[in-house]
C-alpha cells in the first residue's frame, strides 16, 4: 500500500526500497469546468539541478520539448494536452542508476501552457497529485495530493527527488509560483 504524504513530508526511496532502480512518476490533476474559451493545457517538467538549485544548462531541463535527460537518467513520456481521463496525466520515468554525479537534486513542476494569456491558474485545478512508482512492478509507494491551496499561481513545485548521500528521497513540496514555466526556469538558473 502506498505511503500518503503531506505537504513538507520527506521520505527516504531508495534506503526503504532497496530494489528501487527506476521511479515512474505520474501526475495527475483535473480542471474545473468554466467558460474561458480555451482548453487546459497542464505539463510536466523536471529540471535536474546542482548543489546550488542550478541546472548546468539546458539540457538538464526535461518538458515536452526536451523528452531525454542525455544521461536517459529521466524520460518525459509525452505531452497529454487534454488532461482528459483518469489516473495519470503526464508521467516522468527517473533511473536513479543514472542520474549524473553533479545532479543534487530533481525539481518535478507542473505549469499552465499560456495560464496568462488564457486567464487560466491553479486556483482553476482540481484533484492534483503525484505518485511513485517502482517502474519494474507497477507497485505505487508513494502519493501526494496537492489540495486546493492555490489561486492565482500558474506553475507549481510539486515535489524534489534529493540525493541524500548514496540515497534518494522524496520531498513533498506543493509551492505555486506565477509567471509560469518561465519563472520556474529563472528559478532553476535558466535564461529565458
Amino acid at each position: 500500500m502506498a505511503i500518503q504524504l503531506s505537504k513538507g513530508q520527506r521520505i527516504d526511496l531508495t534506503k526503504t526500497n532497496p530494489g528501487l532502480v527506476k521511479g515512474l512518476i505520474g501526475l495527475g490533476w483535473d480542471t474545473n469546468k468554466y467558460q474561458g474559451g480555451s482548453d487546459f493545457d497542464l505539463d510536466a517538467s523536471a529540471f535536474l539541478v546542482d548543489a546550488n538549485n542550478r541546472c548546468q544548462n539546458d539540457l538538464d531541463f526535461v518538458f515536452y520539448n526536451n523528452l531525454e535527460h542525455p544521461s536517459k537518467s529521466v524520460i518525459h513520456t509525452g505531452d497529454n494536452r487534454t488532461g482528459e481521463g483518469d489516473g495519470d496525466d503526464e508521467q516522468l520515468i527517473v533511473d536513479f542508476s543514472q542520474i549524473p554525479a553533479h545532479v543534487d537534486k530533481i525539481g518535478i513542476t507542473v505549469t499552465i501552457h499560456d495560464g496568462e494569456t488564457r486567464h487560466q491558474n491553479f486556483g482553476q485545478v482540481s484533484n492534483a497529485f503525484v505518485r511513485l512508482a517502482d517502474e519494474a512492478t507497477g507497485e505505487e509507494l508513494l502519493r501526494f495530493d496537492l489540495g486546493e491551496d492555490f489561486s492565482i499561481e500558474t506553475s507549481v513545485v510539486v515535489c524534489e527527488l534529493y540525493r541524500h548521500g548514496s540515497e534518494w528521497k522524496f520531498n513533498a513540496i506543493g509551492s505555486g509560483f506565477s509567471g509560469g514555466l518561465a519563472s520556474l526556469c529563472r528559478n532553476y538558473g535558466l535564461d529565458v
